[in-house]
């Protein structure tokens, strides 16, 4: 396990190099959410009885959390196809476990990185709520399942044409319908079936409860948990496999 380090380490100087552009990049999308919807619908618009904003941001940092922890995928496939990266872990005496624990950890960075601006923002436009343990563990748990994720595919994909495949297909419409925007309650009750079996329904769930002062529903962090411990395997299985 000791050579996670030299992972994170290696990746967390390569994200010193840009970081600028990281943050720049990472603040883009929530202001304009922020501008587009927070504002552009108005503080008279209320959704379960608190103002529409308050009720965006957290489904925002939930999202975030996920787009965040994803996007290690391409990260890792550059490093396979262009600079072999991945060869020299191969040859060097590091499991697969440390290599994927490596790549989770600096996915679950990049979610906080991402998160933490949204709040920010949020506070600099006035509205203020809580950001509390329940808050921050159910955005670990969503970014960790989905940087190992992240991992398995990026050990699967054959092209960085497959990887946007999956953004497009699978990550932007979880993004828009997994309660970010609005309450899933409103959707056909066939459409919430299906939502309630996408993880990022019970993360932005419980990110929004906590962050609302309520106290959260144990269910989203069992599923959370569940979900990316299974995940995590299936990384390990997949960089092993790879490695063969």
């Amino acid at each position: 396990m000791r050579g996670w380090t030299a992972v994170y380490y290696r990746e967390i100087l390569i994200l010193k190099t840009k970081i600028f552009r990281q943050l720049a990049s990472m603040s883009v999308m929530p202001l304009l959410y922020i501008v587009a919807f927070g504002y552009g619908l108005g503080n008279d618009v209320t959704v379960h009885g608190v103002p529409y904003l308050a009720f965006l941001i957290p489904g925002l940092a939930a999202m975030s959390s996920m787009i965040q922890g994803f996007n290690i995928a391409s990260e890792i496939n550059i490093a396979r196809f262009y600079w072999r990266v991945f060869e020299e872990f191969q040859v060097a005496p590091i499991h697969s476990i440390a290599y994927v624990t490596g790549e989770v950890l600096f996915g679950i960075t990049k979610a906080l990185m991402g998160v933490s601006i949204i709040t920010g923002m949020a506070w600099l436009f006035g509205t203020r709520l809580s950001y509390n343990f329940y808050f921050w563990t159910a955005m670990i748990l969503n970014a960790f399942l989905f940087a190992s994720l992240a991992v398995s595919l990026a050990m699967l994909v054959k092209s960085h044409a497959d990887q946007a495949l999956l953004v497009n297909f699978v990550i932007t419409p979880m993004g828009f319908l997994g309660g970010t925007f609005f309450p899933v309650e409103k959707m056909p009750h066939w459409v919430q079936i299906i939502l309630k079996y996408l993880p990022i329904t019970h993360a932005a769930k419980a990110m929004r409860a906590a962050a609302l002062g309520k106290q959260p529903d144990m269910q989203p962090y069992i599923v959370l948990s569940s979900i990316g411990l299974v995940l995590f395997l299936c990384a390990l299985f997949c960089v092993g496999k790879a490695r063969d």
